[in-house]
């Protein structure tokens, strides 16, 4: 099922955290300008926020210990110990919707 869950005027330097109902953790939205990813905001590694991490190519690095998650499929790389879950989303009219 797919819902709604912002729009882009909501988003800041194509960055923006969402509470989506159902979901545990909070969700990181990035609008690349072409594409919108959807990922756990929390690293599963030691709980850090990956909101504020630097993003290169389709991953993006927790900014404590340095793990990196693909932004695609949530696959991470060592310290963290598991990936974290990926949503799928797409954008229509200025709407981003993922599916859950």
């Amino acid at each position: 099922m797919w819902i709604p869950v912002a729009t882009l005027e909501q988003f800041e330097n194509g960055r923006l955290v969402v509470k989506v109902q159902g979901e545990k953790t909070p969700v990181l939205l990035l609008y690349t300008g072409e594409e919108v990813f959807a990922i756990s905001d929390i690293c599963t590694h030691d709980k850090n926020p990956l909101s504020d991490g630097p993003i290169e190519g389709d991953t993006i690095q927790c900014t404590r210990h340095g793990a990196r998650f693909n932004l695609r499929t949530g696959k991470a790389t060592l310290p963290a110990p598991r990936p974290v879950k990926a949503y799928k989303a797409k954008l229509e009219e200025g709407q981003v919707w993922l599916e859950v």
